[in-house]
């Protein structure tokens, strides 16, 4: 029904996260409707990213330069190291401006029915890093999901003896019902009560 070229397009947009098949067409045919400058414009700005950004030497973040704006701003809290599993969850972190340690990103979370190993994240780096550097925390920040979790508790035991080790806490969301809250989060949410 449609031509290959759009189909293509359709096919490639539906590998993105998020994505189906129908908000692809919309999307397609929304960048065949636009201007020419326009969608090479997306196009160019794609094509400039995949050439230029790369990950930051020291913690994994994204940068245009051997490394990150965070890693090179001394204003930073040496001691500390915020553990990710994404830099987008580095992203996040930052937008609350609460942390102003440095960040590690491991590239993704434990799961070895996905065939995700030790060695395929970048722990070695963070294990080197806690050595050398003189870091006196390392707070785990992954999500509070299953592989998450596990790739938390593996921190936490190579770490452990070395630096204090902490993780964000979790619990009710600002702004939600008791009522609406799953028992696991109830849970954590009594077990990290805090003194008013």
């Amino acid at each position: 029904m449609l031509s290959p070229s759009v189909e293509n397009l359709v096919a490639q947009l539906t590998r993105l996260p998020g994505i189906g098949s129908r908000t692809a067409q919309r999307l397609a045919f929304h960048l065949l409707q636009a201007q020419k400058e326009e969608a090479l414009a997306l196009a160019g700005a794609i094509k400039e990213v995949k050439e230029r950004v790369r990950f930051c030497r020291d913690c994994g973040n994204l940068t245009e330069d051997e490394l990150c704006g965070i890693c090179l701003d001394a204003r930073r809290d040496r001691t500390t190291i915020c553990v990710v599993e994404q830099p987008v969850d580095l992203v996040s972190l930052e937008r609350t401006a609460e942390y102003r340690g440095l960040y590690h990103v491991l590239g993704g979370a434990l799961s070895p029915l996905d065939g995700v190993e030790p060695e395929h994240l970048r722990i070695d780096e963070l294990m080197h890093r806690v050595q050398s550097d003189g870091v006196v925390e390392v707070v785990l920040a992954t999500n509070p999901n299953a592989t998450g979790e596990a790739t938390a508790s593996y921190l936490a035991s190579r770490l452990r003896d070395r630096v204090r080790v902490t993780r964000l806490a979790s619990g009710l969301p600002v702004g939600g019902d008791l009522e609406y809250a799953d028992e696991v989060t109830l849970g954590r949410a009594l077990v990290g009560r805090r003194e008013m």
